[in-house]
């Protein structure tokens, strides 16, 4: 008989027909007539009843099954008279595949901490709370490729190895198949710089910060284009909004200007919530109940408010008119910390907030300038509880500007004489943003940890699994 998916076997309920269900235990009691099981297979957070008559099932096999172990089981399935579940089988009969013997097996019914489960992260995705944020996870990274392909995007992938550094801020994981116990100089000398031509690629290599550069070059002919891929960031930051390894979403688009960007951000994310809502709301409703009791209020509040724009010497003056005390001190030109973001959100509006025009001094090289020659066409998407989730910008499109600026900001000219070229031939107004994946799925499930939003969290010292 083939086997049915416990979320199958819940949406299409047909009472006394055959089940063939197989899963992981969660639970076991056992009586002297009759044992439960609740029964898991990953397909929903709603568990399985299995009743099992102990004078018609050999009670040999309940012995060793306990939390943890693997079974599949045949029987009828019946409307439940027990508090709080619909439908429960009559067992006929049991299949153990593996078993996990309770003095040994870590995951026992009882409370665990988020910290001790990341040390056990091959184990975690077992437990209720996080097999809920997977499924999330894997609903929203569908949903991203749906928007944009319903839209006319195009899909492309990016190079995750690459000789340029995107952000211009030097925090990238080098790449090289060089021996570091005797990497050849360029001078000889032993403190001289590596001679990067003996190496794999003939240059300098790094893990990609983002694929937005190579993202903009296809864009130039397509028009309309995405990327949907992991990132690295050699960041030392231990928070709990950050990661070595993370994905990013990046569209770019020809022919936009920076309101464009904001109203393709404001659509997107609002689509990314609703599709979780409708496709995820067994999900959602567990981690609302046991984890945060604000979330599904949260997520609604988003969905339907409309987004502030709010340029940014407005945003430092409302902080500066707040009478808080900030622990990072606020002025025209500093980068906006995310106590500030988040002050603006969920303070002063109580809705998410889009700052636009940042001082050209904390942005990248890649921004449109604007007239002032002070400020540069930049936006950020800040949400509650996470502040910005979305950066991005109107693209500077004129050749001797962007020139201009890289030559400004110190970087070297021939690493980018293909982004440049763009600029030479045909060049057009174009704008985009990125969206950092486990951002989005660490607000769409209230987690409080970007750690547990990704199955193996890529952090300074861990890289664990």
């Amino acid at each position: 008989m083939k086997r049915q998916k416990i979320k199958s076997i819940y949406a299409e309920t047909t009472f006394e027909q055959e089940i063939h269900a197989k899963g992981w235990v969660r639970t076991k009691r056992e009586g002297k007539k009759f044992s439960f099981i609740e029964l898991n297979d990953g397909s929903t957070p709603q568990n399985l009843q299995l009743v099992i008559d102990n004078t018609v099932v050999n009670t040999d096999i309940l012995k060793d099954i306990s939390t943890g172990a693997c079974i599949g089981v045949n029987g009828l399935l019946v409307k439940s008279e027990g508090k709080g579940q619909t439908i429960e089988v009559q067992v006929r009969s049991i299949e153990m595949y593996g078993n996990a013997p309770a003095d040994v097996y870590p995951l026992q019914k009882k409370a665990h901490t988020l910290e001790f489960l990341r040390e056990i992260a091959h184990l975690r995705p077992r437990t209720d709370t996080f097999s809920c944020v997977l499924r999330i996870r894997a609903s929203l990274s569908y949903a991203v490729h749906k928007y944009f392909n319903d839209k006319g995007f195009f899909y492309l992938n990016t190079p995750i190895i690459t000789a340029s550094d995107c952000e211009g801020a030097g925090e990238m994981f080098a790449v090289t198949t060089l021996d570091l116990h005797n990497v050849p100089k360029v001078d000889s000398k032993a403190d001289g710089n590596p001679d990067f031509t003996k190496d794999f690629f003939g240059k300098e290599a790094h893990l990609t910060v983002s694929g937005q550069l190579e993202a903009e070059l296809a864009a130039m002919a397509l028009a309309e284009v995405y990327t949907f891929g992991p990132t690295f960031r050699a960041e030392n930051s231990n928070t709990t909004r950050h990661l070595a390894e993370f994905w990013m979403i990046e569209p770019e688009m020809a022919f936009y200007e920076l309101e464009d960007n904001m109203e393709l951000a404001t659509d997107f994310l609002k689509y990314l919530i609703k599709y979780a809502q409708t496709h995820n709301a067994l999900d959602l409703q567990y981690l609302n109940d046991h984890y945060d009791d604000t979330l599904l209020a949260r997520l609604d509040n988003v969905v339907k408010s409309d987004f502030i724009r709010l340029e940014y010497t407005e945003a430092v003056d409302i902080l500066l008119e707040s009478g808080k005390t900030f622990e990072y001190k606020v002025e025209w030109g500093i980068d906006l910390q995310s106590e500030h973001e988040r002050y603006l959100v969920e303070q002063h509006f109580g809705r998410p907030v889009i700052v636009y025009n940042y001082p050209k001094g904390i942005k990248a090289f890649y921004m449109r300038l604007n007239e002032d020659n002070k400020t540069v066409r930049a936006m950020d998407v800040l949400f509650p509880g996470i502040g910005e989730i979305i950066g991005g910008s109107q693209r500077e499109e004129r050749y001797d500007v962007l020139l201009s600026r890289i030559r400004e900001m110190g970087l070297p000219e021939e690493n980018y004489w293909w982004y440049l070229d763009t600029r030479k031939y045909g060049s057009v107004v174009h704008s985009g943003f990125g969206l950092g994946f486990e951002r989005l799925v660490l607000f769409v499930t209230g987690m409080g940890n970007i750690r547990d939003v990704i199955p193996f969290p890529r952090t300074p010292g861990n890289a664990e699994f």
